[in-house]
């Protein structure tokens, strides 16, 4: 069957209006209730595209009710659901099997509110988020959180939920920031001292985690947070910063030696270091690079801007913190920073500064 490609967020919203909430109108008489699409996939993020809809596609959506109407009602009316949903909308199947080898099923999933957010989160954002828990919380999550779209808001908490996670607290950005800085300050040398050595392969390693480290600084400068390896560079790309950018990552990319990434680098650092200075946090700070003491690698020393900017810090919690950062900056497991229960990241991350 030919179709053509509807977004998912679109598909999601269309699929709500026409035929959940009629049959939602109908059974929960007056209940109130929140429906939205969040969490996970690409369609969540507007990143979907055909090659999407090649595995666990179709029209879904979280449906929230508040805690006691969810306990009393949830398998009721997850079975009127099945009964009542179409077996197709707009083309796509309502029913599909994720993972592939568990029974199709509809995917308008009945969840209380508060329970949804508790599980990602490891706290209920009506209570407030402490210091440790927005560092513990990985940026994919808290993209998850706040994307997609929402459909209504009968609850009246699921938009101020999602305010509040917007962005995070003015101390916990700087010092998520002081740690970007420090990630490429501690390996900014290396590049050229690894290809000093006949090392090309590991200077070409180290200036991919530069680049990396820098898109990451970026988005982080912007408000955005980062999402996991998939979407990096999409999210990148929207950023103002990315047309002066990206031709010094690419090239130090591609570059064939490390004095040809060292090249690249440099201006990149500098265009970095120019941005930090136009958000006013700290005062302005030299950006232009230098030789790394009396060795011939030149680096921006990027602590300076750690070091600026723990100064700024007003919480003496947070300023005091060991300049590890958030999860994403020091864990790169998957398994950890995508989308892992709040349970599993508190049973293996509780270390130093954090007390989850």
């Amino acid at each position: 069957m030919t179709r053509s490609f509807l977004p998912g967020l679109e598909l999601a919203a269309r699929f709500y209006t026409e035929v959940v909430a009629p049959i939602l109108d109908r059974a929960l008489d007056g209940i109130p209730y929140s429906a939205a699409l969040i969490g996970w996939g690409s369609e969540v993020q507007g990143f979907d595209t055909v090659r999407s809809t090649d595995h666990a596609w179709g029209p879904r959506m979280q449906l929230f009710l508040g805690g006691a109407d969810f306990l009393a009602r949830r398998d009721d009316l997850d079975a009127l659901l099945d009964r009542e949903l179409p077996v197709e909308f707009r083309g796509y199947p309502v029913r599909f099997a994720f993972p592939p080898d568990t029974p199709a099923r509809h995917w308008v999933h009945v969840t209380g509110l508060r329970d949804f957010f508790t599980w990602h989160l490891g706290a209920d954002p009506a209570d407030g988020l402490s210091i440790p828990a927005w560092l513990a919380v990985p940026t994919q999550v808290l993209r998850e959180l706040t994307g997609g779209m929402v459909f209504h808001d009968g609850l009246g908490l699921l938009e101020p939920y999602r305010k509040l996670l917007a962005w995070y607290p003015d101390d916990v950005w700087r010092y998520v920031l002081a740690c970007q800085w420090m990630r490429l300050s501690q390996e900014e040398p290396f590049v050229g001292r690894c290809g000093e050595v006949g090392d090309d392969l590991g200077s070409a390693v180290v200036a991919a985690r530069q680049v990396r480290d820098l898109m990451k600084l970026c988005l982080l400068m912007n408000r955005v947070y980062p999402p996991y390896s998939k979407w990096l560079g999409t999210a990148f790309a929207a950023l103002p910063c990315a047309r002066a950018l990206t031709p010094y990552l690419s090239g130090a990319l591609s570059a064939r030696g490390w004095q040809e990434r060292e090249q690249h680098l440099s201006p990149a650092y500098e265009i970095a270091a120019r941005l930090h200075n136009d958000l006013g946090l700290t005062e302005p700070i030299d950006g232009t690079v230098r030789y790394f003491h009396d060795r011939p690698f030149l680096v921006l020393d990027a602590y300076r801007f750690t070091d600026a900017l723990v100064a700024t810090i007003s919480d003496a919690a947070v300023r005091a913190l060991p300049p590890v950062g958030a999860i994403d900056q020091y864990v790169d497991s998957t398994d950890l920073t995508d989308r892992s229960h709040f349970e599993v990241r508190r049973r293996y991350l509780a270390g130093p500064g954090l007390v989850l």
